[in-house]
């Protein structure tokens, strides 16, 4: 909320100072999980190749669950007396980090490139929660309540990414970078598959 600006009102013993700093948090969460939302769309509509329809499936349900968080989180900003505001505009000027880098891809690049994009929002997401323990813990709760399930969609994601011994192909923080660890991981194991000599009858 722009600095100066008084709450009409706020939730029964909660201080307007509190109310506000909340609200900063889970504004800034909102634009996050909005751009996640997108991004998963994005990626629904870009994946392409070999295993295309098994990961296209898989993030239509996390699109809907991520829509249940915005709608929540909303709605937590109106009723704490603040406005949320997800506008196209709105959200482009609140937004500190750059677009999703990749269009279309191969299912490792498109995973690799979107660990990346659950891994710095997970972290953020825990960074709020700890903000938001001494302010106000049902705001709290309700951003444990993300975690849970944004954690799960993480490690799905991961699995793909993942060799038999544990060891993740992707290493990078740049998306683009991760898509393209992804990719050579996917090619190894690939190439290691068709070493394997078949037992003869």
């Amino acid at each position: 909320m722009p600095t100066g600006t008084r709450l009409g009102f706020t939730i029964p013993n909660l201080d307007e100072k509190a109310a506000r700093e909340t609200i900063d948090i889970l504004d800034e969460r909102l634009v996050a999980l909005i751009d996640l939302g997108l991004t998963l769309k994005h990626v629904h509509w870009n994946v392409v190749g070999p295993f295309f329809i098994g990961v296209h499936e898989m993030l239509d349900p996390q699109y809907e669950a991520v829509t249940g968080m915005i709608d929540k989180t909303a709605e937590r900003i109106a009723l704490l007396g603040g406005v949320p505001v997800g506008t196209p505009g709105a959200l482009a000027d609140r937004r500190t980090w750059d677009d999703y880098d990749l269009g279309r891809a191969t299912v490792p690049e498109h995973l690799g490139a979107l660990e990346v994009v659950y891994r710095g929002l997970i972290a953020a997401h825990r960074e709020a929660q700890a903000r938001l323990a001494d302010l106000d813990p049902i705001s709290e709760d309700l951003v444990i309540e993300h975690l849970r399930e944004l954690e799960l969609f993480q490690w799905f994601v991961r699995a793909h990414l993942e060799s038999a011994g544990g060891t993740l192909s992707v290493h990078s923080d740049r998306e683009r970078e991760a898509a393209q660890e992804a990719a050579r991981g996917a090619a190894e194991a690939t190439g290691a598959r068709e070493k394997v000599p078949t037992s003869s009858t």
